[in-house]
């Protein structure tokens, strides 16, 4: 038998699960506000929550009247209204993110916020090699002075085709992986249940529950750095795709067909808009065969056309995806994230005037916003994926 949470939540009902979301993830709300935005009876929010409080999972503390507003004003008209709260300290979770050079870790309470932080660097990337180091990471990680409350799962998140159900990378071309059965690995060595998810997903959920997309009804998240990835929220969940496969952004072919992309394919957008391809194009251009990326975006910003050349191509491509993908999907926002985007200011021009020219109608009035993240804040949306699937009871954290 699979392990289960060190700690089980008492959820049994789908209207026990939709109130423990809303107070996650909207909280501290009156239970007439979750009532309002659910649809269920006050009663039924009442009864839903009453066993997570008791077993420490939820709060409900009276928020005092401000000096200028009186009781009466607040909902529950004449006494002071208990709005509810997770417990952030209740449980803990442990995110791990995995690249070609270095695993990232993070040890988070509840409500994904990050309590502890660990970096270990690969020699390799062979399965076997990253496999031990995950142990060895998550296992310094599952030290007492890291954890806030019970450990109850590990996220992992790895680029590429991942099969979320079974914990299988089938596919990830920037380890060189295929059909590595991580999730039964690690559960074997570490003895707690693990979600192996693809990285941009994992950093879409973060986003959904933690992020930009709480109150969004529909939004994308578009990362450039090694790779170009997207993840999508539409019809109220994130899109996980019929095969697990979906958001594709990097590989659309949209580029030159004589570029070759790291996934053996031909005119990808990774083939001109990641950093990896950006600084190959800009050592062409510049005739400088070691410049490194740094010195290109220097190069760049001092008004070299030869380096700007390869920012510029890079917007182009990249505003043409983002104008296909909202021409199919129709988001309202779509937050560009990832480590490439310190050179934003290079491309945004061209990517905005290529989005601009291809985004078809209404379309165009989609929100395209910045949003930096770190390397920690992909390891935190791979908890961010435990978070949901223990509070939704899914595999492999059901209850």
């Amino acid at each position: 038998m699979p392990p289960r949470p060190n700690r089980l939540l008492p959820l049994a009902t789908p209207a026990g699960i939709e109130v423990l979301t809303k107070i996650l993830t909207q909280g501290p709300i009156p239970r007439v506000e979750i009532a309002r935005r659910t649809g269920l009876s006050q009663a039924a929010v009442t009864k839903a929550v009453a066993p997570l409080i008791e077993a420490g999972f939820v709060t409900d503390q009276p928020v005092a009247a401000g000096p200028d507003e009186p009781v009466e004003s607040q909902l529950g008209i004449g006494r002071p209204v208990s709005p509810l709260t997770v417990v952030a300290d209740s449980v803990s979770v442990i995110g791990l993110k995995v690249t070609p050079t270095d695993l990232i870790g993070v040890t988070t309470d509840f409500t994904a916020g990050i309590r502890a932080v660990r970096h270990c660097r690969l020699p390799d990337t062979s399965a076997e090699t990253v496999t031990a180091k995950l142990v060895e990471l998550a296992r310094e990680l599952m030290a007492p002075e890291t954890l806030v409350g019970p450990l109850v799962g590990i996220g992992v998140a790895v680029s590429g085709d991942v099969d979320a159900v079974h914990g299988v990378v089938r596919d990830s071309p920037f380890m060189g992986w295929r059909d590595v059965p991580l999730a039964a690995s690690l559960t074997a060595s570490l003895d707690v249940p693990v979600v192996v998810t693809n990285d941009v997903r994992a950093l879409t959920v973060a986003e959904h529950w933690f992020g930009v997309g709480v109150n969004a009804d529909s939004f994308a998240v578009v990362t450039i750095g090694s790779g170009v990835g997207c993840g999508l929220y539409i019809n109220g969940e994130v899109v996980s795709g019929a095969h697990g496969v979906s958001g594709e952004l990097g590989h659309l072919p949209l580029a030159p067909g004589e570029l070759v992309c790291t996934c053996g394919r031909r005119g990808c957008v990774e083939t001109v808009a990641s950093s990896d391809a950006i600084l190959a194009r800009a050592r062409k251009t510049t005739g400088k065969p070691k410049l490194d990326l740094s010195g290109a975006i220097e190069l760049a910003h001092a008004g070299n056309e030869d380096a700007r050349e390869a920012f510029d191509r890079a917007g182009d491509v990249i505003g043409s995806a983002l104008a296909a993908m909202v021409n199919l999907v129709g988001p309202e926002l779509v937050v560009i994230a990832g480590e490439g985007v310190a050179d934003y200011d290079l491309y945004e021009q061209r990517m905005r005037e290529a989005f601009a020219a291809h985004a078809f109608g209404a379309a165009g009035d989609c929100r395209l916003m910045l949003r930096s993240h770190t390397f920690d804040d992909w390891a935190r949306g791979a908890a961010a994926t435990v978070i949901r699937s223990y509070v939704r009871g899914e595999p492999p954290l059901q209850r």
